[in-house]
């Protein structure tokens, strides 16, 4: 399991996991908007990591990121330490 600790949002943390093939299959929020993180990270398990961080990437909620946003720099995270 991999851990991004998250900048400028009310969430802290994102657990994540991507397999082998580049596939998001596990995705958890600490803090924030519990419904919101909550149903984001269930619609982007099974999904390419790179889909996913192309498409959420720039989503802005305030100070210039979001929960989306900063889900997209913890999928580059992960794939530049794996």
């Amino acid at each position: 399991m991999f851990h991004y600790k998250t900048r400028g949002t009310c969430s802290t943390q994102i657990d994540l996991e991507i397999d082998g093939n580049g596939v998001i299959t596990s995705c958890a929020f600490t803090n924030g908007c519990r419904g919101n993180t909550q149903g984001l990270a269930r619609m982007v398990i099974g999904r390419k990591a790179d889909e996913v961080k192309d498409l959420l990437r720039g989503v802005q909620c305030r100070g210039g990121t979001s929960c989306p946003d900063q889900l997209s720099k913890a999928i580059e995270a992960y794939q530049q330490q794996a």
